[in-house]
């Protein structure tokens, strides 16, 4: 079963952030943890957040062990742009380009664990009670006629 975690729009460059994912993209996932956590590169924290992100989504939703766990990838796409400008001389501006990324991991695992707890069920709707069939028939069980409404005289 494949495991995914995504973070979207974080603002670093593609570049920079494929640099710190391929280096750790082939290790077993605890090196993975500890590598990042010694890189002295802003985007090792934002990679480490999604993969354990993936690691928490494997172990709470669907039941598997951590051991159990394989990084298969992690893909480091372009986000959309923000253009923005840097005046200039002269009353010229040159276009400054702020990249963005989006950051998916996936994990690999085989069966999931057999101590880990089922989620409990939904509770169910009570039946609701019968209703009579129809007017004729309630009528015919309260045996009792409507009241007409009383006439008032003009003076």
């Amino acid at each position: 079963m494949i495991i995914t975690a995504t973070q979207k729009y974080t603002r670093q460059t593609p570049r920079k952030v494929r640099e710190v994912a391929n280096a750790v993209k082939n290790m077993p996932l605890d090196k993975a943890i500890k590598q990042l956590g010694v890189m002295e590169r802003r985007s090792s924290l934002v990679i480490m957040k999604v993969l354990r992100q993936a690691i928490a989504n494997a172990v709470n939703n669907s039941g598997f062990a951590v051991e159990d766990l394989k990084l298969r990838s992690i893909t480091v796409s372009p986000g959309p742009m923000y253009k923005r400008f840097r005046a200039v001389s002269r009353g010229r501006a040159h276009s400054v380009v702020k990249r963005t990324s989006h950051i998916t991991v996936k994990l690999e695992a085989g069966a999931p664990a057999a101590a880990a707890e089922p989620k409990p069920a939904k509770a169910t709707k009570p039946a609701k009670a019968e209703k009579p069939a129809s007017k004729t028939t309630r009528k015919a069980a309260v045996g009792a006629k409507k009241p007409t409404a009383r006439k008032t005289q003009k003076k």
